[in-house]
């Protein structure tokens, strides 16, 4: 029966699942017994809170993965999961702010007429099947896309979007090219994830004699790579937020240092080791991130 103020009384039934409940919370389903219209306040945390957890956890989970290299994972590996915000959950959460952030403080690049002749030595090849007859795509400095691609149904489609692309003018590319970056970064960040984690997980297989307690599952890489691209997530973010350039390269110096120490944190090891794998996998990362780039930019032309 409602009450004063939206409340209702309490009921000895549980209004969800219909299971006795006497208590404040239903021991079945766990919703609340005391049932009342929420506050304006109430309802804009709730709803925020659903998506990045704006209560203590938050801050607590803010804190730990800016100053303490390691500590998340290690914490979510021993089973102290409840009071932090889910690796998943974290990564997504701060690489859309991260994006949202890019959209509205940056800026497409200011561009200068080139030469068409420098403009064509200049071409940029952005995919190659590397087989005779088979299909690439190439960017020259004014921006015009060529596609070099065989007969097949899906050819001409994509050349007609390339060709209305390539009237636009010069500023006009750039400012699509930038937007489609925006729109699908988060994106192509979400599917680089699981190739980091499998890049790490080649990078400590083996020696489980001499380190037992190193994580050794596809799903503990994971959530390393999802707590350490949220870090840098952050960093990037702080980065642009902050003009004054002397702070921008100590975050820089800072991001290297807690990357390098949240590795040998996690995994153990000496730490030559350490510096060996992280060089190799930053390595194989950056060129898969260059491929994720070129997607980008051809999603940017041909999604637009």
């Amino acid at each position: 029966m409602e009450a004063e103020g939206g409340e209702l009384k309490v009921d000895r039934r549980c209004r969800n699942c219909g299971a006795l409940a006497g208590a404040a919370y239903c021991p079945e389903c766990g919703q609340e017994t005391h049932l009342r219209l929420p506050t304006l306040r109430e309802f804009l945390r709730e709803a925020a809170g659903r998506y990045v957890a704006l209560d203590g956890r938050f801050w607590r989970t803010l804190i730990a993965l800016s100053f303490r290299p390691g500590w998340l994972t290690r914490e979510y590996f021993a089973g102290r999961r409840r009071r932090y915000v889910r690796p998943a959950r974290l990564f997504l959460v701060l690489s859309i702010a991260l994006f949202a952030l890019l959209r509205f403080t940056g800026e497409p690049p200011k561009l200068v007429d080139q030469d068409a002749a420098k403009s064509k030595r200049n071409e940029t090849t952005v995919f190659n099947t590397d087989e005779p007859g088979g299909t690439a795509l190439r960017f020259d400095p004014d921006l015009n896309l060529y596609l070099d691609a065989g007969a097949g149904r899906w050819v001409d489609p994509v050349r007609r979007q390339i060709d209305v692309f390539n009237r636009l003018p010069r500023q006009d590319k750039a400012d699509q090219i930038f937007a489609g970056v925006l729109r699908y970064g988060p994106y192509a960040m979400f599917a680089l994830l699981p190739l980091f984690a499998l890049l790490v997980e080649l990078a400590y297989a083996g020696r489980a004699r001499r380190y037992p307690a190193r994580p050794r599952r596809y799903a503990a890489h994971l959530v390393f790579g999802a707590h350490n691209h949220a870090f840098l997530f952050l960093i990037v973010a702080l980065i642009v937020l902050i003009p004054v350039v002397a702070v921008r390269d100590a975050l820089a110096l800072w991001a290297i240092v807690y990357l390098l120490r949240s590795m040998k944190n996690v995994y153990g090891g000496r730490w030559s080791g350490v510096l060996a794998r992280a060089v190799i996998i930053s390595l194989a990362y950056l060129a898969a991130f260059i491929v994720a780039i070129s997607a980008l930019l051809a999603a940017a032309i041909l999604l637009r």
